[in-house]
């Protein structure tokens, strides 16, 4: 580099969002900054919590953080469509989702899937604090790459964990880590799945009628519930037969309820 040349500076972005309900699903609170943002759409049974990244994905050094604070109702939080992780060098990105539910309030936390794209470098905490009484629904998806684009991931760093705590004390803490290593690890890691997703409940269902309806040709899912949870895994080669069979779980886990009316199948 000589003195003639620019210094290239790229800009991070930069997003935080804090959503508080109160005790009858009423908004008390909306505080937003940067790229983060939300909406309520209203019109539901159900009130429902739509999160954004108005920068369009995360890249190296990004920060992004949405929290919500359900003051002991009932809601649904997702996202308005999927995350995208791009070719990051250097810094990962960070995201961290705070959620805290009130005594005898219940959330369904149904975000959109992530889409990790080669090259990309994410960090990720996702944590569900829960009152005395109170219950959630939690659902992670991921997929590498965009099937239909012909992309293939080969090197990633992403590292994802999901905490659902009561009262400050571990219900369900899953940790992930994906490298270039993991990709490759056959049968011991996802073989060849490039879409995977875990849905976990406090609460145990009977099983029969969940296992009944995972039979989505091309998905393998499993289910099982101990411990006062239900918990489900998915793999699946392609991201859109993974969503189809996500929704026909959700439909048995949420009594018949509708997803969110931003997502699409």
């Amino acid at each position: 580099m000589t003195a003639h040349e620019p210094i290239q500076i790229l800009q991070r972005a930069k997003g935080e969002v804090l959503v508080t309900l109160d005790h009858a699903a009423r908004l008390q609170r909306l505080r937003q900054e940067g790229s983060a943002k939300a909406i309520l759409p209203g019109g539901g049974d159900v009130p429902e919590v739509v999160f954004l990244n108005t920068s369009g994905g995360l890249t190296a050094g990004d920060r992004l953080r949405f929290a919500l604070d359900l003051q002991g109702s009932r809601a649904v939080a997702t996202t308005q469509t999927a995350e995208r992780a791009y070719r990051a060098e250097g810094a990962m990105a960070r995201m961290d989702v705070q959620l805290s539910v009130g005594a005898g309030g219940w959330l369904d936390w149904l975000p959109q899937e992530t889409i990790l794209f080669d090259g990309a470098a994410l960090d990720r905490r996702t944590v569900i604090d829960l009152a005395p009484g109170a219950g959630c629904l939690a659902l992670e998806a991921v997929v590498l790459g965009r099937a239909a684009m012909g992309e293939t991931v080969r090197r990633l760093r992403f590292r994802d964990r999901r905490e659902i705590r009561r009262v400050g004390a571990p219900v369900w803490i899953d940790p992930l880590a994906l490298d270039e290593r993991s990709l490759q690890s056959g049968p011991a890691g996802l073989g060849q799945a490039r879409a995977f997703a875990s849905i976990v409940m406090t609460g145990e269902v009977p099983l029969a009628p969940l296992r009944a309806v995972l039979d989505e040709p091309g998905v393998e899912a499993a289910a099982s519930a101990f411990a006062g949870r239900t918990v489900l895994r998915l793999l699946s080669p392609d991201g859109w037969p993974l969503r189809r069979q996500i929704a026909r779980a959700l439909h048995i886990l949420r009594d018949g309820r509708p997803l969110p009316r931003v997502w699409q199948l």
